[in-house]
Parts: C-alpha cells; structure tokens; sequence
C-alpha cells in the first residue's frame, strides 16, 4: 500500500464533501432520535436508564453506549439536546471525511478525475449527509467505520475501530469481523494475528450483549423483539439502499479490486454488511439509514480500484452514480430537510395539550417524549418489553383495547396521514396509516372511552395526530 502524503487540495475536497450537503440537511432528523435524548435526560437527572421516570429500566436504544455519549449535553429541553447531538454528528462526520480525503488524494496511481468523481458521488449521497446531521448514533458510527477502513495497515486499530462501530449498529458486527480479519490477512498476518484481530472486533459487540443479558435478561436489543425480521423487506431495502446510497455503484469492478487487496478487504466487509441489513430486514426509517455507516469506505476503495480498472469502465461507473445522485436530488431526494422544523412546530402545539396529562399511548413516542414528561404507552414496543413481545410488527402489534385501558392512559395519539377532513367527530372512521392505529379507533370500547380534543398538523401536507382524551 502506497505511502500516504497530506495534500492540501484534497483535504478541502473532504471538508466540502461532507459540509456542504450536511448543511443543506441540517433540517433532517427521525422521530426515534429523540428515544435515546429521553434516556440520557433522565440519565442526567439521577432517573437511571428508562424511558419513563416512574417507570422501569428498559433495554429501549438499540446502540446502547449513544444514551452515555449523549449524557454530557443532556441538560436541557429535549429539542435543545437533539440539536447538540446534530452538532456532534456534524463535527464527528466531517472529521472522517476530512481524513477520508486525504486517503483518497494519496492513492496517486488512480486518475485524478476518478478519485474526484468518487468524492463528488460522495457529497450526492443525500442518505450520508442526512444522518450526518440527524441527531442519530448514525453519524457516530459513520466515522468510526470510516476510520476503521483507513486503518487497514494497523489490523488491531482498524478492529479496535470496527468494533466500537458496531456498539452503535449492533448489524455491523459482522462487517466489523470480516474487516478486521481482512485487515490482518492483507498485512500477511500470521494466523494467530487473525484471529485476534477478529476477537478484537467482535469484543465491544460482545460486551454490549453481556450487559443487555445481565441487566435486562436478553443479549440482543429490544427493537430486534418488537420488530421481527421479514427477509423479503430486507433484500427489498438492502436493493434500494445499495443503489440510493450511489457509492457502491463505483465499486462494481470485479477485476481491478483482485490487484487491490486493501479495497476488495473494504469491500468484502461491505457485502457482508448487506447480508446482515438482509438478514435483519431492513428497517423502517427513510434515507437507507442502515447502509450509511459503511457507505464513505467505500469511496476510498472505488479509489483503490480505479487504480486498476480501465479508464472507460471508471468513468462509465462515475458518471452513472453521478447522474443518478443528481436525478434523485431533482425528483425532491432533499425534502426530508424540512422534517425537523414540522417535529419541533408539532412538539411546540402538543406541549399545551399534554401538561395535565400522566400517561399518554402513542406510536410515535419520540416526539411524544419531547412533548411531555407524563409515562408513555409505547404501542410499538420499542420501550415496552410486554408490547414488544405482543405478536406483529413495530406498527402493527396485537394491542386491544382492554390492553390499552390496562395501562390507563389518559391521552391516545392517532396519526392520520390524510387528516381529518370530516371534523374531530369523524375520528373513528378516518384512514389511519398503522395497523395498531386503526384497529384501536375502530373499536367501540376505545369510542366509549375516549373523545376527540384536539387535531395536531405535522407539516403542510395535511397530514397530523388526532388527540384523544379520556372521558372523566
């Protein structure tokens, strides 16, 4: 491998690579990112790990070290602290890109134009730059897989890296093992060295699932029982995500990654890495969010390869991913920027609504978190080990209506994707957009009990949440 100089131009091409389109999707985020900034607030009031203050410890946060991480810039309204941990993920992803282009300026064997075109399909990565700026462990993870890559020569550092990765994406370790072993096995490592370089990758992995077995009775997250896998919609997702992401387009080149052992190491973990999304089935959040972390070392080794590839067959695969980064970003790829600002206009109308309330059911309990600091009825189990273990999906599980009175809440929240253009009063007819939703409004019992008080919008689209109060 090819001594690696500092140049100046392509440490600025990094910075841009990363800065500029993060900046345009400051406004992206989910509504799961606000899960983990609840657990770290009550982590800082003295609380302990749950999501409900008067409620038990649970295995809610699927990257279960983001809560500590979190922690020490948890003081403060939970929009506040989504906001610092969009800076963080910002400040963290630059970085790597920043170092991400120096990398790619030294591999001076390959075109200049090519090492460019892998760096501007980078910067169209909508995917990348939205969780860049989420205010998710995403970004976190991102840059510690991006390290890790460029640390191939170091196989204990790069594994040391992976490893720390796949604390944050627990699907990640088996892309953290096989390049930690590729690592070692392309440094001509004795097998010995291998192996502890595949033990060293998988040990934060590990140590995560002891700690969730001990404290919780289980060694995989929570999210894993409240959303069981579907192979079908994960090679579905997985497709997509290879193809929304651009990158992994660049490194379809078979025979150039033979003569760069470093990139088919790089890449060989990232085809690992999708049979892991597969195998998990995908997930429910919008820009591939499970393909991103890997997405970055892969620009360095589409580098590696043009190295060895025919220039036409490069510059066929640049201008493809080129042109389809662009077509995405003009058919409204970038829309989701506008997510946060219709979260935090939501938050601010329910808090009003919600300031008497003690317990309040909902699906989308991120937001809801944001909103107040009554205990929540997570109806998608993510928080919930009982509704996680209820039959059905995150947004279909068997929750009835004597279940939800059980739990006594005195507020329900219904999303409605088309709104309410009958009026409050046409509540239990309405189209609802999750199984769970629609199964409770259709229900008598739930009619009898609770009565229409208040529609939130979300954004201009119509769309919103149906506020339901029980009756005295």
């Amino acid at each position: 491998m090819q001594r690696i100089g500092h140049r100046p131009a392509w440490l600025i091409a990094g910075f841009l690579a990363a800065m500029i389109p993060a900046l345009w999707m400051w406004g992206f985020t989910v509504d799961d990112a606000l899960i983990p900034v609840r657990y770290a607030r009550h982590l800082v009031l003295g609380l302990g790990w749950r999501f409900d203050a008067h409620g038990p410890s649970t295995d809610g946060v699927t990257p279960l070290p983001w809560p500590l991480v979190l922690a020490p810039l948890a003081r403060g309204d939970a929009l506040v602290v989504l906001g610092r941990a969009k800076a963080l993920g910002l400040v963290v992803w630059v970085g790597a890109c920043v170092a991400l282009g120096r990398e790619v300026g030294g591999v001076t064997k390959a075109p200049a134009w090519a090492r460019a075109s892998a760096l501007t399909a980078l910067a169209l990565s909508v995917p990348v730059a939205a969780y860049a700026v989420s205010g998710m462990e995403t970004a976190l993870a991102t840059a510690l897989a991006t390290f890790a890559a460029l640390a191939l020569r170091r196989p204990l550092a790069a594994a040391g890296l992976a490893g720390l990765a796949a604390t944050l994406r627990p699907e990640m370790a088996p892309w953290a093992c096989v390049l930690a072993a590729g690592a070692a096995i392309a440094g001509r490592e004795k097998i010995g060295r291998v192996v502890a370089a595949a033990g060293v990758a998988l040990a934060p992995f590990v140590a995560c699932a002891v700690v969730r077995a001990v404290v919780w009775g289980r060694p995989a997250p929570l999210a894993l029982m409240a959303k069981p896998s579907d192979l079908d919609q994960g090679i579905a997702y997985a497709g997509a995500a290879c193809v929304v992401t651009l990158v992994p387009l660049l490194v379809l080149a078979p025979l150039a990654l033979r003569r760069a052992p470093a990139a088919l190491v790089v890449v060989l973990a990232a085809a690992v890495h999708v049979g892991a999304v597969v195998a998990v089935g995908g997930d429910w959040m919008p820009y591939a969010r499970l393909m991103v972390p890997v997405v970055p070392s892969l620009v360095w080794a589409a580098a590696l390869a043009s190295a060895h590839a025919h220039p036409a067959a490069t510059a066929a695969r640049s201008l493809a991913a080129l042109a389809l980064g662009v077509y995405l970003v003009v058919r409204g790829g970038t829309d989701g920027r506008g997510v946060g600002a219709d979260r935090a206009a939501l938050v601010a109308e329910a808090r009003p609504l919600l300031a008497d309330t003690t317990r309040v059911a909902a699906l989308d309990i991120g937001w809801v978190g944001a909103a107040t600091d009554a205990d929540i009825v997570d109806l998608a189990g993510l928080t919930d080990p009982e509704i996680a273990a209820l039959p059905g999906g995150h947004t279909s599980k068997r929750v009835d209506a004597m279940f939800l009175l059980g739990r006594h809440p005195d507020a329900l929240l219904l999303y409605l994707p088309g709104g309410l253009p009958g009026g409050l009063e046409t509540w239990p007819d309405a189209t609802y957009g999750h199984v769970v939703e629609a199964r409770l409004a259709a229900d008598e019992v739930v009619a009898r009990h609770f009565f229409a008080a208040a529609w939130l919008p979300l954004g201009a689209r119509g769309a919103g949440y149906v506020l339901l109060r029980a009756l005295p």
